[in-house]
């Protein structure tokens, strides 16, 4: 399978509730920030630029598990800023699973070997190691040399100790597809479970402090339907974690509506509103993001801010939910995650 059993059964069982319960709006994955430091100034990334006066804030681990208990999502992903520097996220972790979620943990992969005695194996965690191209450019990407070697290392720590660890991968403007072929082939060779993928697209944390950099990075909607109709043949070649139809919708051959409050983000500040990636307001409930946002308003077409935004946090969720669904979309669902 290409997930664990237990993790696809939860994640059915929990959308069948919600249904039968006639509920509009419910998480399938909370993005669960408890810090925004990091010991990386990735190119790309927007947190340490639009937090950067409350950087070295951080969460306790009484407020993140209360906002696991109020989103009730199956799957946490925790992210940041760098989980593996929170102080307690070993605890963070244990607790989670004791609640019987499941969890990627989004990680650089520096800290990978240093922290791994922290956590022990289990069929509802990931470790989720970005890594944007080979050596040469993700160090680039990431601003320092020796990360890629260092995530490679944690990587094959973790598989030697028998953890569940995946990959995540930006595709920017510049990104040589052929080079993420030899990206993916090395990491198979390393018994890395599957690869998540994901568009750069321009949005206001990035492009406001640095808009010549940002132009020369991200890509607008007709240039990530471009790239990723070029990487089609790479969907087919590895085991992809990112959903045929999400990868249908990036490379133009469906459209799918945003269903952004699929992945609620709680970090610092609050409940980010309305996304991982606009920041409206922050909320100081789960509830009140769901309830107050005019969801409305928001998605293509209807904010400008979202025009070229094709980002995984917002259409995933369309794709499990059976937004926009076409004939056959289930039982093509079913033998993607059977295979």
């Amino acid at each position: 399978m290409r997930f664990p059993l237990s993790l696809t059964t939860s994640m059915a069982g929990y959308i069948a509730k919600n249904k039968i319960k006639r509920k509009k709006k419910f998480p399938l994955v909370l993005m669960l920030e408890p810090l925004h430091a990091c010991n990386l100034t990735c190119t790309g990334c927007g947190r340490i630029r639009e937090y950067s006066t409350s950087i070295k804030d951080k969460l306790t681990l009484e407020e993140c598990l209360e906002s696991v208990d109020q989103a009730g999502a199956p799957i946490v992903s925790i992210c940041g800023g760098e989980p593996l520097i929170y102080p307690e996220i070993g605890s963070l972790v244990r607790e989670i699973l004791n609640r019987r979620k499941h969890i990627y943990l989004c990680t650089n992969g520096v800290f990978l070997e240093k922290k791994i005695d922290q956590f022990q194996p289990t069929d509802r965690f990931f470790f989720n190691v970005h890594l944007d191209g080979l050596e040469d450019t993700h160090d680039l990407m990431v601003e320092r040399k020796g990360v890629f070697k260092a995530a490679v290392e944690g990587i094959k720590v973790a598989k030697e100790k028998g953890f569940l660890v995946c990959t995540n991968t930006t595709i920017y403007k510049e990104t040589n597809l052929e080079e993420i072929d030899r990206l993916y082939a090395f990491l198979t060779r390393l018994g890395v479970d599957g690869f998540l993928i994901s568009p750069a697209y321009g949005y206001a944390a990035v492009q406001d402090t640095n808009p010549e950099g940002a132009a020369q990075i991200f890509m607008t909607r007709k240039d990530i339907r471009e790239k990723f109709q070029e990487a089609k043949k790479l969907f087919k070649k590895y085991r992809m974690m990112s959903s045929p139809i999400y990868l249908d919708f990036l490379s133009g051959e469906r459209e799918l509506s945003c269903t952004a409050w699929g992945n609620p983000t709680r970090n610092i500040k609050g409940w980010k509103g309305p996304c991982y990636l606009i920041t409206d307001k922050h909320h100081d409930s789960f509830d009140e993001l769901i309830e107050t946002t005019d969801w409305d308003s928001y998605g293509y077409g209807k904010d400008p801010r979202c025009e070229h935004c094709l980002v995984h946090s917002g259409y995933e969720a369309s794709a499990a939910l059976g937004v926009n669904s076409r004939f056959g979309d289930s039982l093509r669902m079913l033998l993607w995650q059977m295979s």
